[in-house]
Parts: C-alpha cells; structure tokens; sequence
C-alpha cells in the first residue's frame, strides 16, 4: 500500500459472456484522446461503468505499429490514481504493449467506496478491465474473450494482482512489489494491534466514512479496544491473495523492501511458498527501499519487470528474467563497475528465511519488564508507517534515529562478539520463557547489531510483536524475529532485546510484570549459496589507453576550432557557474526539449542542490556543464570561461557523477595515486593530503578497498572527485546507498569543502538531506527553471517543529512542553503541536522529552519541509 502523502469474485466466463461485457463498457464509455510526452506513446482516457454501477476512471496506451500485441495492466498504491503510472505506461507502451491504467474505487477520480482489495468490487473490477481488453482490436487473444495479459503493481495495486491472477483464470503473469500475502498477518502480526500504520491507512483514505461499512466498523472496534478479534482477522484474509493461494498457478516476480515495516519480507517469502507449490515459475527480489523509505530502484525494478513479460507475454525465450533470488546489499562491500548504486546479490535457488543457521549462545541471567500503565511511555523502535511520509524519514534528516528502550522495560541478551564477520539473511529464531502477572503478555523482539564502542543499530528497524497468551502460569515461547540482509562486523555483537511496549503497536494498558529468560540459542540465517556480484575491474583500466589515443587525434583534429572559442567574460572571472538561456533538444530535429532556456548563477561558497522530478532535465544539465555533451542553445561558464568539450577551465571542476572504479585488491591510497598518475598531472597538483583530511577517511586509506563498507567507498569517491582541490565540485547522487549515519558524514564532508571558499553542487532525490546540506536550491521542471535562490527563503524558517499527535493535547501538557529546555514556545494546532525550538534545542532531545511527558506523538517534522516547498513548485508531478 504506497502512501502518497503528498508523496505504498470473478468466476470463469465462457466467451460470449466476457464480450456482451466489453460490449457493455464500451457502450458507457466517452473518450479523450491525447499524445503523451513519448511520441511512440498514445494515451486515451475513459471512464467506464463496473457491474455495479460504479465509474471507473481509466487510460489506455498503446504505440505505433500494426499487428496484435499483449496486454499489460498497471494497478497503482494505496492513496495514488493511475495518473501515477503514465510514464511506466507510456515505457511498456513504447515497447509494444497495449496498457491499461485505472484509478481503484474510491483514489483518483473513480466512484465507489474503498474495500481493501474486496474480492466482489476491487478483484472483480479487475476482470471487468480483461473484458475490455479483449474486445481492443489491437491486443493478442490466447482465444475468443481471454486476452494475453499480465498485471502489475505497488504495495496496493501488487496484492490486487495477485487476488486477479487467484480469480480470473485469464491473467497470464504478474509482477507484484513490496506488498501483502495476509493483510491480517501485516497488521495483525503475532495478535497485536499495528495501530500506527492502520491508522495511517483510513485516515490517508479520507477517513473511515470512504471506507465499506464494514471495513469502517472493523477498524472502530479494534482501535478502540486495542486487540484484533477473530472476525477482524477473517475479514482481512477474506481480502488478502491467501485466501486463494492455490489457485494462482501463473509466472510471478515478486519484489519486496527490505526498509519496510508494514509488509515485510516474510510476506513475499510465504507467497513464494505458496505459488511455489502450484508449480508455477516464481522469483524474488528484495530491494533496498520499502514503505519506510530508502531506494526503491524504480528503474531497475521497472526494466526488470518489462524483461518478465516479453518473456512471458511476448514469448521471448532469449530474453532473461533474472535470478531466482536476488538481494540489494546496501553495506558491506560496494560495487566497484563504476556505479553508485549498491551491489546485488543472487542465488540459483531462493533460499527461504532459514537457510544454514549459524547457533550462537544468548548470556544474560532472568529478568523482569514492566509494562507500565496505559503503556506508556513506549519503547520506539521506529515509526512505523510515517517513514515514507514526512515522520521517521524527517527525524532522520534532523539527525535523530530514534531508538529508545526505557529501563526497567526491556530486557538484554547478549551473544559473544563475533572473530569474524557474520552475515545475517533471513529470520533469526531463539526460544524465550515468559511468566506474566496479567493472563496475557505483549511483548516485542528485536535483535541489536551492538559495535565494539556500545552504539547499537536496529537492522530495518523491525520488531517482533508477540502476544502470549495463559502467560501467567508461564509458558515457552517460539520467536521468529524479522527477516532481514544484514553485516555484523568482526568485533560487533548481537543483542536480543524484549520489550513491553512499543509506539507503533497497541500494547495492555493495565499495568504488568513480566518475568524473561532465555531457553535456547539464537539461530542465524545465513544463506551462503547467495553471492554478491564480482566486481569487474573498473572499465577506464582498459580504454584509458585508446581514449588517451583518441584524446590526442581529436586535439590535433580540433586544434583551430578551439581557438574560435568564445573569449572569456571578466566579469564573471570570480564567479563558479553562469548558465544562460541553456537549452538541449531530445534529438536535432525534435521539438521536445531536455532543458529549455535554463539561466542561474552559482556564487562561491555555496553549496547548491540541483531538485526536480525524473525527467526534469538534472543530468542532462550537469552532462553540458561537464563538457560531455554539447547545448543546442545559450552557454555555460566556468570562471568566465565557456565550456567546451575538452575545456581548459574544466580542469577546475571536479565531478562525482556515477560513482567511480576501484580496483579492490589496492589500498585507498593506491587507487588514488593510481587515478591521479592516469590524468597525467604532477604529483604536486593533487593536492592529496587535503582532500583525504576534508573526506575523512583516516587510517581506512591503508586498507584495501574490498574491506571498505558502503560510506567509505563514496567517501573515498568524493575524494577522488577533490583530488587537484577543484574550484566546483559536482556530486551526483552522493548519499545513495548510505544509511542515515554515513549520510549525516557525507553532509558534514560537503559542507567542510565548501567553507573554504570552493562551491559544490549536488544533485539528489534526497529532499530532507538536501534541506540539511545545501544553502541555495535550483528547483527544475520539464527542463524549465521553476525557482531559484537560498534554502531558507524557498522553504521558510526552519527553526519550528510540526509535531503530529494521535490525540487533542490538553493545556497543561502543552504547557509543560512549552517549559521544557530549548523550547522557546508550543502552541496547540490543528494537527497537535507547533513547537519553536530556542537557542540549543534540537529534534532529537524535543523527541525524548514528549515521550517522556507521555504525549501521543505520531510525527515529527518541520513546519513548512522542502518537501512540500518541492511539490507545491512543481505542482505535485514528481
């Protein structure tokens, strides 16, 4: 179920029945045809009417070109409408697919109240649009009435794939991403209440009233009484791709997130179990973002998607789906072919979550954890359900990753620290013994990565619900803790942790003990059949020669050339980057531009961030102010001096675009004294020393680089980029693949290169980072200039804290907010509390004292975000 804010019963008919039914949804349909933004890509709006009478907003693309062709379906997430699909449409459509995109009831402009996937409304919504499709003179039929088809999808739109392909029998491959196999398991996990990420839902979804009646009142009673009942189980499984498990017998690739705290990975893994055992061809594809944030490889995933169906669509047996299980590693060992991208991992065979368990020993003596009164205050492990939304992925840009476990209740067990590094993939178990002084106990697991120093991190940020019930007499417990990809380093050690309460989770609100131990070891998943990717020698090792030859003809070809360059501008001899009128056209003779009558000046000491939404023309930008390719308008300066492909000027700039290449078997100095001897420079001009003391690397630089973790690869890539300490450095995308620490060392390494007077720009999706790092903003749309100018005036003033509540503040509670140290006022709002922070305040300490005062936060976030700054300048298209 993607969120965006503001950005997760069909029975076989025979073929007569399915065309009377295309006939009919022809007959109630009116059409708007438009070209869309591709040329090979034509878009036709419609609306048509379901059995029920509910109108469904739809659009159709298709290409150029005669001859049938398969059909694809595209179901968008949770809070979206198909308007968020039109350029993977327009992709596939380009690539000869006919594709159907359509607004689920109750998102986008279509009718009809929201039913969670119902199989009688949403599922069979689904087989109405196969009708449709069937009747279109254009798509291949399989026979009279059955078009070739797959359907693919996002969190929301994914299980309603999956709940066609159970139902209609017509649906010939699927590809579903980061979404549900039980939704009762997703929000029911272990019998305890997801309180946080359901309320999410019904609110996101305009509130319970746009609900079906009785979704509506299942949520009411379980909120109310914190404890899903068996009916609130059933309905949900009544909705969820289980409940037709054997009977989805098609093609499926299935991509799930790894940063995700709503569906996890132990979704996909029991519906590959499922779809497994009916024979059918499956695979499985963990990628690094997920409904709590981080990457979510839309590209990749997208390419990988459309090899799928030509696959089994288009009935190409040449081309490749994949591994059969593939892993994207954020840590450990980076890529070394020249992208910045972390590295996959694959295996032949999916490996499940308990592949070749390592056992180790938990020490620690029996403890007692109380769960206080009203649970609260809670223990936070994360936030679930606002991490993609503006709440866990702002505290981390504020510098806060909030972990909290208040003594007396938790409780520790620690295993010995590791001789070597251990890797983590799947879901770790270990058996626990719990005596309660209630007749239920709620507890939750999670497993620490503790480092040699004390810090501890919360791989994903995921934990264990477990509700035990006739605990009082005490009971052994099973405990399956969440699956996760993840390096413990040698000397690192593992922490189990449980705990009474959590804020993301309704725990009892009476008052209890409970009493823990340990009763077993703690089982590790370790799948050693999967492999990370071998890194290829870097390419520039072997055409570094050929294009110095290149290089050397094109200087003696190009000679007189040069020296009808345009003469310098001394008026802008002090000045890093002037670009104006710059435009590029997609190709000479298109009238569609890449970037159109872009002008903006970068001052020294800036650092400036380079946003837009994809498409907006960023790297094309950066391509032309890099000499890579030249504009088809206006000019760029550098110092004054026009850039040119081969510029001397460009001598100045320095650029991390596309990560860099190194040879693993060398030490990071070794592989930049390689790359600075390969330009040919004196020695002298690199400047070395200074570059490694602003990117921070310490004795790291005397260690090979295959040792290095995924920051200090891009450290020493941003140190190769500053080797020669250019005047203007250029980052591309420098934060991808970091977790929050490393990303909050790469900010601080930027801002340490820009005090002294150099200027760098960055280009990044990241907008809460780019907020944090960046003093003045370029803002592009369609290739167009939208705004320009210093961080604070385009976002506002930053020094006051939005902090969402679950419920009204009373006055004295806001008055003891107001009283709190480095808080200069709070007031209550409509949404919970503005909170001004005062001299030394800061969002991580505010955090700690509201939920130690007991408020009911939900979020927490800056009252005005570049976020929203970025939407509301570009109008909501990204």
């Amino acid at each position: 179920m993607e969120l965006r804010v503001p950005r997760l019963l069909n029975r076989p008919r025979r073929a007569a029945a399915a065309a009377a039914a295309a006939l009919l949804l022809a007959a109630t349909g009116t059409w708007t045809a438009t070209a869309a933004d591709t040329p090979r890509a034509h878009r036709s709006d419609r609306v048509l009417t379901m059995a029920d009478g509910t109108r469904v907003d739809t659009s159709y693309f298709t290409s150029g070109g005669g001859g049938r062709r398969p059909a694809v379906l595209l179901a968008h997430g949770f809070g979206g409408s198909k308007d968020d699909l039109r350029a993977q449409a327009e992709d596939l459509a380009g690539h000869g697919y006919a594709v159907l995109t359509w607004s689920a009831r109750g998102f986008g402009r279509s009718g009809g109240k929201i039913g969670l996937n119902d199989p009688a409304h949403e599922v069979e919504d689904v087989s109405r649009l196969v009708d449709w499709l069937a009747a279109r003179p254009e798509v291949r039929l399989d026979k009279p009435g059955d078009p070739r088809v797959g359907i693919a999808g996002g969190s929301y739109g994914g299980a309603v794939s999956l709940l066609a392909a159970g139902h209609d029998p017509r649906v010939d491959a699927i590809a579903p991403a980061v979404t549900y196999w039980n939704l009762a398991d997703a929000l029911f996990p272990g019998g305890v209440f997801k309180k946080l990420w359901t309320g999410v839902f019904f609110n996101s979804g305009g509130g319970c009233g746009r609900f079906e009646t009785e979704l509506c009142a299942m949520y009411q009673r379980v909120a109310q009484s914190g404890v899903p009942d068996a009916d609130a189980r059933a309905l949900l499984q009544r909705r969820s791709p289980s409940a037709v498990a054997g009977r989805i017998k098609v093609p499926t690739l299935l991509f799930q997130g790894q940063t995700d705290s709503l569906f996890t990975l132990a979704q996909s893994d029991a519906a590959e179990r499922a779809i497994r055992a009916n024979g059918a061809p499956v695979k499985i594809d963990w990628i690094s973002g997920g409904h709590d944030g981080g990457d979510l490889e839309t590209g990749r995933v997208q390419g990988r998607v459309r090899d799928w169906f030509d696959h089994y669509l288009k009935g190409e047996p040449a081309t490749g789906t994949g591994p059969a299980f593939r892993i994207t590693r954020t840590g450990g060992v980076d890529s070394t072919d020249g992208s910045t991208r972390s590295r996959g991992a694959t295996a032949a065979a999916y490996p499940g979550l308990r592949s070749d368990p390592r056992i180790l020993a938990l020490g620690g003596r029996e403890q007692r954890v109380a769960n206080p009164a009203g649970a609260s205050p809670p223990a936070v492990s994360a936030l679930p359900g606002l991490g993609g939304i503006g709440g866990l992925a702002q505290l981390s840009a504020l510098g806060t990753g909030v972990s909290l476990d208040f003594p007396g209740q938790h409780a520790e067990f620690d295993a010995r620290p590791q001789r070597t590094a251990l890797r983590i993939t799947g879901s770790p178990t270990t058996r626990i013994h719990v005596k309660s002084t209630s007749d239920d106990a709620v507890l939750f697991a999670k497993l620490y990565d503790v480092g040699s120093s004390g810090g501890q991190v919360l791989p994903g940020r995921l934990v264990t619900p477990l509700r035990i019930t006739g605990a009082k007499s005490g009971k052994d417990v099973t405990v399956t803790l969440p699956p996760v990809d993840h390096e413990v380093q040698q000397g690192h050690h593992l922490r189990l942790v449980l705990a009474a309460t959590d804020l993301g989770y309704a725990s009892p609100n009476a008052p209890a003990t409970y009493t823990v131990s340990v009763k077993g070891p703690l089982s590790v998943p370790t799948a050693p059949a999967v492999t990370t990717e071998a890194a290829p020698l870097p390419a520039w090792v072997w055409w570094l020669p050929l294009a110095g030859a290149a290089a050397a003809l094109a200087l003696l070809l190009t000679v007189r050339r040069r020296t009808s360059a345009p003469a310098a501008d001394p008026e802008l001899a002090e000045v890093p980057l002037a670009i104006t009128d710059l435009s590029k056209r997609y190709a000479k003779s298109s009238d569609r531009y890449a970037v159109r009558d872009l002008s903006f000046r970068v001052e020294k000491g800036q650092v400036l961030g380079l946003l837009g939404p994809n498409g907006a023309g960023k790297t094309t930008t950066l391509r032309m102010l890099m000499g890579l390719i030249r504009p088809d308008g206006g000019e760029i300066r550098v110092f004054g001096h026009a850039i040119r492909p081969g510029a001397p000027v460009l001598s100045r700039v320095g650029a991390f675009v596309e990560g860099a290449g190194f040879l693993p078997h060398l030490t990071g100095r070794e592989n930049l004294d390689l790359y600075w001897r390969a330009t040919g420079r004196p020695p002298g001009d690199a400047h070395l020393d200074e570059a490694l003391e602003i990117a921070g690397l310490g004795d790291a630089l005397a260690r090979a680089v295959r040792t290095y973790s995924q920051g200090m690869r891009q450290r020493l890539a941003l140190a190769q980029a500053m080797l020669g300490l250019p005047d203007l450095l250029i980052l591309d995308e420098p934060t991808n693949g970091l977790d929050p620490p490393q990303i909050r060392e790469m900010r601080e390494v930027m801002i340490r290169y820009a005090s002294a007077g150099r200027t760098v720009i960055v280009s990044s999706h990241l907008l809460a980072e780019v907020e944090q790092s960046c003093t003045h903003l370029v803002v592009m749309d369609r290739g167009r200039l939208v705004q320009a100018g210093p961080v604070r005036d385009i976002v506002g003033s930053g020094d006051t804290l939005l902090v969402g509540t679950g419920a009204p503040v009373a006055e004295p509670l806001v008055e003891k907010v107001a009283a709190l140290p480095g808080v200069a006022s709070a007031v209550r709002a409509e949404d919970g509390l503005l909170v001004r922070l005062g001299p030394g305040g800061t969002a991580a300490e505010l955090v700690v004292d509201l939920v130690r005062l007991e408020v009911p936060v939900a979020s927490v976030g800056p009252h005005r975000r570049l976020e929203d700054a970025f939407l509301t300048l570009i109008g909501g298209s990204a």
